[in-house]
């Protein structure tokens, strides 16, 4: 049985919002895809803590809102094809309505997305050394998803923190959900890592 390096995480995020690169070894999965017109910020991010961009084999957003996949074609030009879970596949084409000529920003092509269900998520991600799963996370959007790795880090992109979340019935029943499927550690794109069960103001500064 071959033994799989354990993931790696790193944070190249910028503009107030966490950007996600999970490695095993080389093999590399970008969680959330930078805000549009960014690609020198985002290369440059990569460049600091020594990530290839051409190491980068998927990337996925966690939901198509411009600070999370605004610089996702331009990303596909540079070689990094999309990972679309197919409950995403309807929310791209709307995205561009919440954005501004200055935003610079670049629709996002059919053309190197790879669109897959949420069971084949699995298979996908092994191929590249990733022990893991990408689950469906309706909470802040309907078509939200988060990754979940086998070790227990979740990357939930806006779902909100359970203790602000108390009149969304939607957020809470996807927070217990991930808690039955294993997650133990959270790292959103706002804010810092915590436990799953420790809230923001349990933080230390």
């Amino acid at each position: 049985m071959t033994q799989r390096t354990p993931a790696t995480i790193v944070n190249i995020g910028y503009r107030s919002t966490n950007y996600w690169v999970v490695s095993a070894g080389a093999s590399r999965l970008l969680v959330d895809i930078g805000w549009p017109g960014t690609l020198g910020i985002m290369k440059a991010n990569l460049k600091k803590v020594g990530i290839p961009l051409n190491e980068i084999r998927y990337a996925l957003a966690t939901h198509y809102h411009i600070d999370h996949a605004g610089l996702a074609e331009e990303l596909k030009r540079e070689g990094v094809p999309l990972l679309v879970p197919n409950v995403q596949v309807a929310a791209i084409p709307l995205m561009k309505t919440w954005t501004k000529p200055g935003d610079h920003y670049v629709d996002i092509t059919e053309n190197g997305n790879i669109v897959i269900s949420f069971e084949q998520s699995r298979q996908i991600l092994s191929q590249i050394g990733i022990e893991g799963e990408i689950l469906h996370t309706p909470g802040h959007t309907d078509h939200c998803v988060s990754l979940l790795l086998d070790d227990g880090s979740v990357f939930t992109g806006d779902l909100p923190p359970e203790v602000y979340a108390f009149d969304n019935p939607i957020a809470l029943a996807t927070w217990k959900m991930l808690r039955e499927r294993g997650a133990t550690r959270v790292y959103p794109a706002h804010g810092p890592i915590r436990a799953l069960d420790e809230t923001p103001e349990e933080q230390n500064p």
